[in-house]
């Protein structure tokens, strides 16, 4: 059955993904860059300051778990998962293996469905880290400050973590986008990071407040979208890339039409196009 082929292909994919480091370096550094922007740094700067502790600490607490672990996604975080995206699918153009996959009878379309499943959920699990690694680093601060633990309820929680998941999934995929069009790894990690960390943000903070069409269209770009889905999720302004220029509704529906997209004219051109 066409259903028991295509969970084969994702079980081999899934096998191949997981024995390669670089992915689990992926992992580490997003945890550790999380951690450090959203507590290590802010934790330093309460207990080192006379003034405002109060609201200092209160950043800090497992109240706050949602916004502060999915804080990162729109860039830092967001580079990330774009990379891991461009390494799950440009591996093959790297390595020259995609004669070797598809020799083996699956078609195009469905080898690239079992990868857009593994990008998918490793997606999930990253933002799945983030939340536990967050959670940890909250309760660790509310015990050594003798601070009342309240968590987020769990609606906000599964709100939370569908919303990071959905952003960090459509940067994936525009890795994997990139990965296909550019037929590799290094040129499109360049690109997409130009963008992700550098062009956008200039749009935002100095085009989008001198030209009006700027500040228009950044309204239907995937990063002041994923900002503004993100601020309403409860992200610290301030946080790069974390903005308000739509609302939570239309940045949901923006980023996932991004998504889809990628998704599908990443498929179209690997099915059309050579190879080499």
């Amino acid at each position: 059955m066409l259903v028991d082929r295509v969970l084969a292909d994702v079980r081999a994919e899934l096998r191949k993904q997981v024995r390669r480091p670089a992915h689990w370096l992926l992992l580490g550094v997003a945890v550790v860059l999380t951690l450090t922007f959203a507590y290590v740094i802010p934790y330093l700067g309460y207990t080192g300051r006379s003034g405002e502790r109060s609201r200092g600490l209160e950043s800090m607490l497992p109240a706050e778990l949602v916004g502060n672990t999915i804080a990162g996604t729109p860039v830092f975080v967001g580079a990330l998962a774009l990379i891991f995206g461009v390494l799950v699918v440009g591996g093959e153009y790297g390595w020259q293996t995609w004669k070797t996959v598809l020799a083996q009878g699956s078609p195009r379309l469905r080898v690239f469905a079992a990868k857009v499943v593994v990008t998918t959920l490793g997606s999930l699990v990253l933002v799945l880290a983030l939340l536990a690694t967050g959670a940890a680093a909250g309760l660790g601060v509310a015990l050594l400050q003798g601070a009342p633990i309240t968590w987020p309820s769990l609606p906000a929680l599964l709100v939370g973590a569908g919303g990071g998941w959905l952003i960090t999934t459509m940067w994936a995929m525009a890795g994997v986008l990139l990965a296909v069009a550019l037929r590799g790894v290094a040129l499109p990690i360049g690109l997409g990071l130009v963008w992700l960390l550098a062009v956008q943000n200039l749009l935002s903070a100095v085009a989008a407040p001198l030209v009006d069409w700027i500040a228009s269209l950044q309204k239907v770009l995937p990063g002041p979208n994923a900002g503004s889905l993100v601020s309403a999720l409860g992200a610290p302004s301030g946080t790069p890339g974390v903005s308000e220029v739509v609302g939570a509704g239309q940045g949901a529906v923006v980023v996932a039409c991004y998504l889809v997209v990628f998704t599908v004219v990443g498929g179209f051109l690997l099915w059309r196009r050579d190879i080499e």
